[in-house]
């Protein structure tokens, strides 16, 4: 069997470089109470945020929800939660229907 070069090494320094997600979850709750500009910093240091949401989802999302999305991040409504993604993290929305 003839072997072939594979540098491991560049491979996952590769990975690592490319995800800017930190594996980090946090819940909130959306209610005006938390600064949009808290928000955008979360997420643009890869984190998801999963946040219930009390009271009108437009208004309380206007001051993040475009900065987000520029960032390249999503946003998906599901139920009384907004779920917000960092860039690099899709959110499967395939199973609500």
């Amino acid at each position: 069997m003839a072997g072939f070069d594979l540098d491991l090494q560049s491979v996952e320094r590769e990975i690592d470089d490319q995800s800017d997600a930190n594996g980090r979850v946090v819940l909130g709750v959306l209610d005006g109470e938390t600064s949009p500009s808290e928000w955008v910093r979360l997420v643009t240091d890869g984190t998801v945020l999963v946040l219930a949401v009390e009271g009108d989802l437009n208004d309380l999302a206007s001051g993040f929800a475009r900065e987000v999305r520029d960032l390249g991040g999503q946003l998906v409504h599901f139920r009384q939660f907004l779920v917000v993604s960092p860039p690099g993290v899709h959110i499967d929305t395939d199973r609500l229907g």
